[in-house]
């Protein structure tokens, strides 16, 4: 970590957006400096122009060519784009689904060298930005293909309610032929490692939904919960993983039982996601589990419907840069503790303290 702070890659996302208006308004407040060294990747030009349209003087970014040249004291920010780029506030356009690539592109690339620690994306249209060197529906899906990750999961987090989703940017009527057992299966480990190292949990409990109403009903609403969400419970749970459910969707955020479990699993992207922001507003984040990287994203879109007129609320964006830097932390936390387990200590008869090593127990001992 560069400065003793946790240096922030964050991408600029659409420019015809809300991109610059959440990441302006989110570092007015210096205090988020004290946290995190900021790296933006985009344009000065375009961010000069959404400071102008959004009447916001007091703030300014420092140029800068190279992430190793950031300052630890200022909003830093890469040039990414062509100095000809078009702004057109609120409108989707292949100018615009261009220029978040290269901003991506290039987060990623210092990522992956080591120059930036975490990930914060801003959000782009998904239509704008597909290209011969962009197919992917989303953030998530290029994110893991670029580090090589077969099953990534998308994870909505706000305090202690995380919702994650076993098939995520697919059409819906695509999402049954997609679950199957061992899909489940994989989204269930990579959601418990994700409990345990990124979010310090101890013991998670997990609760999975039903994909069918009133789970299925015995069969009489359809076969999926008995034919493969249950058996990839049964399977989860020889593994080590609390898995319950299957919870019919509605009664099981209707009637509170979300409170009880670390994370909840839901079967495809609307059936997990919507009960989540209408609980959590603006304070969501988007985390994508199971990279080697942490990277999160406010859990709106480009809101082109109120792009340039200062309406955008910033609290999903700096909600992400926390969450970003308490993941990060965590994780290096849970690497020394497994490299450098824990002295165990014990009292003798004599009142004294007797160190014990910890790595010469034997697994089955009780302690």
């Amino acid at each position: 970590m560069k400065h003793n702070k946790i240096v922030v890659g964050i991408t600029q996302g659409d420019i015809n957006g809300i991109g610059y208006e959440v990441i302006i308004k989110a570092f007015s407040d210096i205090r988020l400096l004290e946290l995190c060294t900021p790296v933006i990747y985009g344009s000065p030009k375009v961010a000069a122009y959404h400071k102008k349209v959004l009447e916001i003087e007091a703030f300014n970014f420092n140029q800068i060519h190279d992430a190793d040249e950031a300052n630890a004291n200022h909003v830093n920010i890469i040039n990414c784009c062509d100095d000809n780029v078009r702004v057109e506030l609120g409108k989707a356009s292949d100018v615009a689904g261009e220029a978040a690539y290269l901003a991506l592109e290039s987060a990623v690339k210092d990522l992956k060298q080591g120059k930036i620690d975490v990930l914060v994306t801003a959000p782009f249209n998904k239509e704008s930005i597909q290209s011969e060197v962009f197919h992917f529906p989303g953030h998530t899906e290029y994110l893991a293909n670029q580090f090589e990750v077969k099953e990534p999961l998308m994870l909505l987090v706000c305090d202690n309610l995380r919702v994650g989703v076993v098939v995520g940017h697919a059409p819906l009527n695509k999402v049954s032929e997609m679950i199957t057992s061992d899909l489940i299966v994989s989204k269930l480990k990579t959601l418990q490692q994700a409990l345990v190292v990124d979010f310090a949990c101890t013991n998670p409990r997990i609760a999975v939904l039903s994909l069918n109403p009133h789970a299925g009903d015995n069969g009489v609403l359809g076969n999926e919960e008995n034919d493969v969400i249950k058996p990839a419970l049964k399977k989860a749970v020889s593994m080590g993983i609390t898995a319950m459910g299957p919870f019919p969707a509605d009664g099981f955020f209707g009637a509170g039982q979300f409170v009880k479990y670390d994370a909840i699993l839901a079967m495809y992207h609307d059936q997990g996601l919507a009960p989540f922001k209408a609980l959590t507003f603006d304070r969501g984040v988007n985390y994508t589990a199971g990279l080697p990287v942490v990277r999160t994203s406010p859990d709106h879109g480009t809101a082109f419907d109120i792009a340039g007129q200062n309406l955008a609320s910033s609290e999903s964006f700096q909600h992400a840069i926390y969450q970003a830097i308490d993941i990060f932390r965590n994780r290096l936390t849970y690497r020394a503790i497994s490299k450098n387990p824990l002295p165990r200590y014990e009292i003798n008869a004599n009142g004294e303290s007797d160190h014990v090593d910890l790595t010469q127990i034997e697994d089955n001992e009780q302690f």
